[in-house]
């Protein structure tokens, strides 16, 4: 038969436990800063925000995880830390689409932690804007749902952005109907970005025909708005509703149940190889018969897995295409190093949008 400790002797335990603790994350925060005295010394002034350096101790933290936290759990409660050490270094800014309350919001603080400086931004193009002209470090903005494919504005605004890609962050979707009624027949328009339109497309023909269905900018913008008005419904999430005061009138209305939307974090850097690292590049092959075949075929002779394509209109003559690549591998791999100095020799153009560590949580 197990022992029953006494509860008292558990809580004498527990509160050892957290002085230990403190005092380890405080001794923690002290190396932290060690790190940024030396980083200036040496003449580092920009960000101190190493993308491969946060995803190699997350997943060390997971291998080492004992239990029986979960290892996303411990890897969460380490991102945290990480997070607000790495403002004790230099504070960091990071450009979302706003306003509060959008999944995009989520993204950063489930990437940066939620000691960062999130800056909310109206459109996709000022998110860009900000980070072009060093207002903002990084910024994180959507780039493909499960549901309904790729945000075409952020591949289109690569072409001519010098920014490259510096991580990504995968977000569960999960939308709901929010609005000051007590009841769906006293909505008269429905509100959301596009994307929420498009993934409850099914729940929003079988729930409210006829009603109206209207885009706008950020899912965040739709509940304001339907914050100050009774006959207008929002699709948001339900942070959103706590922030805007609005009545819950249905969970989870998206139409396929393991809707995620993917993130991507971009600024200036170039992060290190991690050993589990994806690479993005944009590429024009001209039209011509096979161009496209033999601009894929030094992935396959190198046993390099592309994982996503996607075309979209050069904007330069017309019928000519640009395609958006992902590849498992980083551009200092050997063999994606050796399949791109190939593919740079078949192709019009070649970009590399940057070599990033995988999504660790």
């Amino acid at each position: 038969m197990t022992e029953i400790i006494p509860l008292s002797t558990l809580r004498e335990k527990i509160d050892t436990l957290d002085r230990q603790i403190l005092l380890l994350i405080n001794q923690r925060a002290e190396c932290a800063l060690e790190v940024a005295r030396t980083k200036l010394a040496a003449g580092e002034t920009g960000s101190f925000y190493r993308p491969d350096r946060e995803a190699q101790v997350l997943r060390r933290i997971q291998e080492l995880n004992p239990g029986p936290l979960a290892n996303d759990t411990a890897a969460h409660l380490f991102r945290e830390l990480m997070s607000a050490c790495l403002a004790l270094e230099k504070p960091l800014e990071v450009a979302f689409l706003g306003p509060e309350g959008t999944f995009t919001q989520q993204a950063v603080f489930k990437h940066f932690g939620h000691a960062v400086k999130d800056v909310p931004f109206a459109t996709l193009h000022d998110i860009f804007h900000a980070v072009e002209t060093g207002n903002c470090q990084f910024g994180i903005v959507p780039v493909e749902n499960s549901t309904e494919g790729v945000i075409a504005h952020t591949l289109d605004r690569f072409m001519d952005s010098p920014l490259q890609i510096c991580g990504e962050v995968e977000i569960r979707v999960h939308q709901n109907l929010l609005g000051k009624m007590e009841s769906l027949t006293e909505i008269r328009e429905v509100l959301s970005h596009q994307q929420s339109l498009a993934q409850c497309r099914q729940w929003l023909a079988a729930n409210l025909p006829g009603v109206s269905c209207v885009a706008v900018n950020s899912n965040a913008e739709a509940a304001r708005l339907a914050a100050v008005d009774s006959g207008r419904a929002a699709i948001a999430s339900l942070v959103a509703a706590e922030l805007y005061d609005l009545n819950v009138l249905h969970k989870h209305i998206e139409d396929e149940a393991n809707n995620t939307t993917r993130f991507i974090v971009i600024g200036r850097q170039l992060p290190a190889t991690t050993g589990n690292d994806k690479t993005s590049i944009l590429v024009s092959v001209g039209n011509q018969p096979g161009a496209l075949h033999n601009s894929l075929s030094p992935f396959a002779e190198n046993a390099i897995s592309m994982t996503h394509i996607e075309s979209r209109p050069s904007r330069q003559a017309l019928w000519e295409y640009v395609f958006f690549i992902d590849i498992d591998g980083h551009r200092e791999d050997l063999a994606v190093s050796r399949a791109l100095d190939s593919l740079q020799n078949s192709v019009k153009m070649l970009k590399i949008l940057g070599s990033y560590p995988k999504a660790v949580i």
